[in-house]
């Protein structure tokens, strides 16, 4: 593990008090999003989305959602994590780059399409797992990403999700699974808590 990457885990905290009125440019928000989204995701299928709300009038929907909680319109941007429903049915597109720089064969990702379709089509459990599964390694892909460039971030799971998909007309196929408040942190942080022993998770076998 690289010095940067080790750094980046052991030194994130989840801010909960922000500076406010420190906005990111579109260049630093772009650049977030596109490292989170060289998260694994099964298939590669990338079935996410991302949403920046840093719009004033964009927060207070958003915090009106997430039961008032401050941070949001503290942080510079809050981005809404979204997994995708029925995401084979694009399997197809999303791999095409890979055929096309000769990483994959054009049959071994038609395999992938025919045998993604076979157990995603009428599966809609599976479905909504991977969607959660893929915006959860997005997540944290896009808070190690913050922290790597000095900022701070939340990962937020409080809020209405029906209520987010309304105030931000998420097609039927997005789920919102989390919110991940980024910014610049106050002063007034816990640091990073202490974790359970070793002996207490970890099994040889």
């Amino acid at each position: 593990m690289s010095l940067s990457v080790k750094n980046a885990i052991e030194s994130r905290i989840s801010i909960n008090h922000f500076l406010a009125n420190r906005p990111l440019d579109d260049e630093t928000i772009s650049a977030l999003i596109g490292l989170a989204s060289r998260a694994p995701s099964a298939y590669n299928m990338q079935n996410w989305r991302f949403i920046a709300v840093r719009s004033p009038a964009a927060k207070a929907r958003l915090q009106a959602a997430a039961f008032g909680q401050q941070k949001i319109a503290d942080a510079s941007v809050a981005f809404i994590v979204c997994g995708t429903l029925a995401a084979h049915q694009q399997l197809a597109t999303a791999l095409r780059p890979s055929v096309q720089a000769n990483i994959m064969a054009q049959r071994v990702a038609d395999g992938w399409v025919e045998q993604a379709a076979i157990t995603h089509e009428r599966d809609n459990a599976l479905q909504r797992d991977e969607a959660i599964r893929s915006a959860s390694l997005a997540a944290m892909t896009l808070m190690l990403a913050a922290q790597e460039a000095g900022l701070g971030s939340c990962p937020m799971s409080g809020f209405d999700a029906e209520q987010v998909a309304q105030a931000f007309d998420l097609a039927e196929t997005e789920l919102p699974v989390m919110i991940v408040a980024v910014g610049y942190p106050d002063t007034d942080n816990w640091p990073q808590k202490p974790r359970k022993a070793l002996p207490d998770i970890l099994d040889f076998v």
